[in-house]
């Protein structure tokens, strides 16, 4: 399936090679290659690191956390759904850009008329033909498993990694979140993707100090001595995977497609997390010693991770451990926040951010960002901006493209 090279051709200043091959690219075709092989699996990694890797905040993404993405024993994504990698190549085998769809029954949003599939890992030159060749081969693998519209860039999974396309903040992403290049967004509207919704990150500096109000908030629960917040403790970690397990529950599954977590997964996950857990960072309220809410933050890891290019094997794993003990990491993130539904709007998230607050303060990071939140969780963003003094630190989007293009567009409801 070959196409040649119309409009505008490719910037050289995202490619990683010299821009005297673009001096006859016009001449040239592309060809779309369904992944199948492991060899065609490295290359499908490769574009990402030949189209990106020279913009300034670019840190690789560990192999192994694409990988894991398309392999069905590792990704349980697969028990409900399937999906498909392509990469796009020129005449002469250069990669010119990549795209992934899925279908996952599991995905769904309120009010959805029609099956909705995905597409992401979408990387792609600055060439609308090019771009629309991906996406067009992706429409029409998800019709051919009966979806009605494709949401991208998503995951194939859940939507705590690889969701929502850069459109503000092009500065190193955090870990297993999505970068690209400015021109990104040109080509999904050109093509006629609209935006689903829009995805928050807050920054704000830790050593600052709280809201008044919030602070006023605060004291009110903490005068009642039912109420108390800790930190956790890593040599209870199965005790605490509980009590996340409990909130995440209760506070989020259900939500935009959002599954019951198992407390067995949630044990594996901890454990998983144990060797760059910072237990003063990861915190629970309690009231009459049950856990109502809970606060995860972890140091970035991408602030270890940008010095492995990538790899993560054995040197990696020990050259990691050795970074973790030895460089300093000075910026924080946020995960999770929840909060179980009969104890929110009591205060409780006040409460508990002051008492995480005052044990930051004793800690080296000066840097926070938290993990996106939807423009259809207007109570969240509300929440967040009474924290302190906050900031956009970056925003994405989730496109939707709707295949029967006589029906109406309909954004992602609010909660």
């Amino acid at each position: 399936m070959k196409i040649g090279c119309k409009g505008k051709c490719p910037d050289p200043e995202f490619r990683n090679e010299k821009p005297s091959i673009f001096t006859a690219f016009n001449t040239l075709y592309m060809q779309i290659l369904k992944v199948q092989d492991r060899n065609q699996s490295r290359e499908f990694i490769q574009v990402n690191v030949d189209i990106l890797g020279r913009l300034p905040g670019y840190i690789q993404p560990l192999d192994k956390d694409i990988d894991q993405v398309f392999d069905p024993e590792k990704n349980k994504a697969f028990r409900h759904g399937e999906a498909a990698r392509w990469i796009l190549k020129d005449e002469d085998g250069r990669l010119l850009g990549r795209i992934a769809a899925f279908v996952n029954k599991r995905y769904k949003t309120r009010g959805d008329e029609f099956p909705v599939g995905g597409i992401g890992f979408f990387d792609c030159i600055n060439d609308q033909d090019a771009a629309d060749r991906l996406f067009d081969v992706a429409r029409h693998w998800l019709l051919q498993r009966g979806m009605g519209a494709m949401d991208g860039p998503i995951n194939f999974g859940e939507r705590d990694a690889w969701w929502g396309l850069v459109t503000e903040g092009f500065h190193e992403p955090l870990y297993r979140m999505n970068f690209n290049a400015p021109y990104y967004q040109a080509l999904f509207e050109n093509y006629g993707f609209r935006v689903f919704f829009e995805q928050i990150c807050f920054g704000m500096d830790p050593k600052k100090p709280f809201s008044r109000k919030l602070m006023e908030r605060h004291t009110q629960v903490a005068a009642d001595p039912s109420f108390r917040a800790a930190h956790i403790v890593k040599k209870k970690l199965d005790l605490y995977a509980g009590y996340f397990t409990e909130v995440y529950n209760k506070a989020w599954a259900g939500h935009g497609g959002m599954k019951q977590l198992k407390i067995e997964q949630v044990k594996h996950l901890f454990h998983q997390m144990k060797p760059f857990m910072e237990e003063r960072l990861i915190w629970f309220a309690y009231h009459n010693d049950q856990p109502i809410a809970m606060f995860v933050n972890i140091p970035d890891l991408n602030q270890w991770f940008k010095y492995l290019n990538g790899k993560f094997g054995l040197l990696q794993k020990l050259k990691f451990l050795w970074l973790v003990k030895t460089k300093k990491n000075k910026k924080f993130i946020g995960l999770v926040f929840g909060i179980i539904p009969e104890y929110q709007g009591k205060g409780i998230d006040s409460f508990m951010i002051a008492e995480t607050g005052k044990m930051v303060l004793t800690l080296p990071y000066t840097e926070y960002e938290m993990q996106w939140v939807g423009d259809f969780n207007p109570k969240m963003i509300n929440m967040v901006r009474t924290m302190a003094d906050t900031f956009m630190s970056r925003k994405l989007k989730t496109y939707r493209y709707i295949f029967d293009r006589t029906l109406e567009f309909k954004r992602h409801p609010v909660l």
